[in-house]
């Protein structure tokens, strides 16, 4: 089990300072440079204590993941309320908000906020259930964005996608059959949904889809990476407003 109460890696723990869930600092004690510099005057503006640790020490918290030689203990990730998406969307004109069934790799959930983020995308719904939530490797995949796009967790996703009909949003799911990406009308309120890695979109959340997008594909593999998949449907909404 992952602990959530630390974030790693430079983009991830100066974002984490930044937007004041740092409790602790620690820092690699023969580490120099520019960045050292640049968080550490971070943390003492917003007054988190440091504590320069051994490299050995901070690869054992991180369970020898690549820290970079900057750990940060923090508040446990503070998710976002449905709510507070549908008003952001309200403000919006062409509001896309992503609902994710059941992701299980914290790579791809991290990738897929860092091309949220850099699409404009309204917010991201996931399952609280069976599905990967915001952990340390989803925050050092994301490079900070986890702080910049709002997350909602749901106990019924199929719930939520109907509160979403009810505000006016078109339901999308991505399919191998169905309208090609490149004809898909983006225009309105948008709602996608992203299914699992292995099974794609779970067969009682697929009757609540109104249209099925389809990335054309030409050669010998069947089916893209979860987050490629949406990273180019997420562009296909951004280029078209």
């Amino acid at each position: 089990m992952e602990k959530t109460d630390i974030v790693y890696g430079v983009h991830a723990v100066i974002e984490s300072l930044e937007t004041d869930r740092g409790n602790k600092l620690y820092l690699q004690d023969d580490l120099r440079g520019k960045n050292v510099e640049q968080i550490k005057d971070l943390a003492r503006k917003k007054k988190v204590s440091i504590s320069w640790t051994s490299k050995k020490k901070l690869t054992e918290m991180v369970s020898g993941a690549v820290h970079q030689g900057f750990v940060l203990r923090v508040a446990e990730f503070a998710y976002s309320d449905l709510e507070v998406i549908l008003t952001k969307a309200d403000k919006e004109e062409n509001p896309l908000i992503l609902v994710l069934d059941g992701l299980n790799d914290p790579h791809n959930f991290g990738s897929i906020l860092r091309t949220a983020d850099a699409t404009n995308v309204t917010g991201v719904i996931i399952p609280k259930h069976r599905a990967v939530g915001v952990t340390p490797v989803v925050s050092k995949t994301a490079t900070g964005a986890a702080a910049h796009v709002p997350i909602a967790r749901t106990t019924n996703l199929s719930q939520a996608i109907e509160k979403l009909k009810a505000e006016g949003f078109w339901v999308f799911g991505t399919d191998m059959a169905g309208t090609p990406a490149t004809q898909w009308n983006t225009s309105g309120k948008l709602a996608l949904i992203i299914g699992n890695e292995g099974k794609g979109i779970s067969p009682n959340i697929k009757k609540q889809v109104d249209e099925m997008i389809t990335i054309p594909m030409n050669g010998h593999v069947q089916s893209l990476n979860a987050s490629v998949a949406a990273a180019i449907l997420m562009y296909e909404v951004f280029r078209n407003r």
